[in-house]
């Protein structure tokens, strides 16, 4: 079973930064996608972000492209997701993503291994 942990959030202002950070172990982490989603109070969860194995290729919501930056270092297992210029409406819980394949995606149902989420928290 691979275990994904994600770090990082807390309360920010508007404008300013947070970074979170994604862990796991194993080949399916180092090998395949990784994607960033969110979901806000009453809402449905929400494609953020998404990095291909070897760090090649990225994904964006519209939401956030410009603002937040994903990467990814291999040999640390370790994705991150830098989110400059915060808006309140970027309140949500945030949760890591192993995708089954190479690359990321923006659908849910390509990715198998979720970590319990990090709350992030924006205020105006």
């Amino acid at each position: 079973q691979v275990q994904v942990t994600e770090s990082g959030g807390g309360l920010a202002e508007t404008g300013t930064s947070l970074t979170l950070s994604c862990v796991s172990s194993g080949r399916a982490f180092s090998n395949n996608g990784v994607g960033w989603f969110r979901q806000a109070p009453g809402k449905e969860r929400e494609f953020v972000a998404g990095i291909n194995w070897n760090g090649g290729d990225k994904q964006y919501s519209d939401s956030v492209k410009g603002r937040f930056t994903i990467s990814r270092d291999r040999y640390q297992h370790t994705v991150s997701l830098q989110m400059d210029n915060l808006k309140p409406e970027d309140t949500a819980v945030y949760y890591c993503a192993v995708a089954l394949r190479a690359f990321s995606s923006s659908t849910e149902s390509a990715y198998r291994y979720w970590g319990q989420g990090t709350q992030v928290t924006v205020s105006s």
